[in-house]
């Protein structure tokens, strides 16, 4: 009998960019990794790569939207393992660069089911599992959670909720030991990237080290401090959340919050 793996990481929307980039580092890094996508068969590529690293892999084909097709994967991964430690919901789409008014109403839905619906299915299904144990959850969002966008009206919303996830999960997780995080990976250069009028003329982007340095950290543990927070690639390194960690963070550090106007406001964030 093949002996079951120490750790095991789920990672979804795996088949290309920074879902197979973290796939692969945490591969690198003695995880046996589950990856997902709509298509199974686009999985292969990654598949290789993570056994070229050593490393067990399942390749399971999942709309992350629905919700059977969710726990039939949490169970082909359990069946298989019996344990998810880490589970990254990476998964997400952006809608065309348009204001509200010209946006399509269905496509406009459709970021939103897949960047908000399918961390909340996954989320739920591991942690289900993983109650008693313990699970990181580690969240791929974006700054654009954080701020208007006049062309981006879907994506900067589901970025926002992801962020309720996140702290959501993290408040009723922390005493199962149940930690969730918010990674914004920067501006990696991928098909969605490029793609992209924003960045059109965009000539700096965010290394993909950076991104896979704090994904690996986060997984292992070196970051719960962090749980319920952001960490962005490009700006933070481990050792400096390391040490603000340990001067103490405050309640809204790192997290959306609403800021009053003055301590005289009546509204308090």
């Amino acid at each position: 009998m093949t002996p079951r793996p120490e750790r095991v990481a789920m990672v979804t929307g795996a088949s290309r960019g920074i879902g197979a980039l973290c796939a692969q580092a945490l591969a690198e890094h003695g995880y046996a990794v589950a990856v997902l996508a709509r298509r199974r068969e686009s999985l292969e590529d990654i598949a290789s790569t993570v056994r070229e690293a050593g490393a067990g892999v399942i390749t399971i084909g999942c709309d992350v939207t629905v919700e059977d097709a969710v726990e039939d994967a949490v169970g082909q991964v359990m069946e298989q393992w019996g344990r998810i430690d880490v589970l990254v919901n990476n998964a997400g789409l952006i809608e065309d660069e348009v204001p509200i008014w010209e946006a399509d109403a269905d496509q406009w839905w459709h970021v939103v089911e897949t960047n908000v619906r399918g961390p909340f299915l996954t989320t739920r299904a591991v942690a289900r599992v993983m109650l008693d144990t313990g699970v990181r959850i580690i969240n791929l969002n974006s700054g654009a959670g954080t701020k208007e966008s006049p062309v981006l009206t879907a994506y900067s919303a589901s970025k926002s909720a992801l962020g309720r996830i996140t702290g959501g999960t993290a408040a009723a997780g922390a005493e199962h030991g149940v930690l969730a995080f918010d990674l914004a990976p920067g501006v990696v250069r991928t098909d969605m990237t490029t793609s992209m009028r924003a960045h059109r003329d965009r000539t700096e982007w965010t290394d993909p080290s950076e991104v896979t340095a704090l994904l690996v950290a986060l997984a292992a543990g070196e970051l719960d401090d962090w749980s319920g927070r952001m960490v962005r690639a490009g700006s933070d390194e481990v050792s400096s959340l390391q040490g603000q960690a340990a001067q103490g963070l405050d309640d809204t550090a790192r997290k959306v919050r609403l800021m009053p106007w003055g301590d005289d406001d009546p509204v308090k964030g």
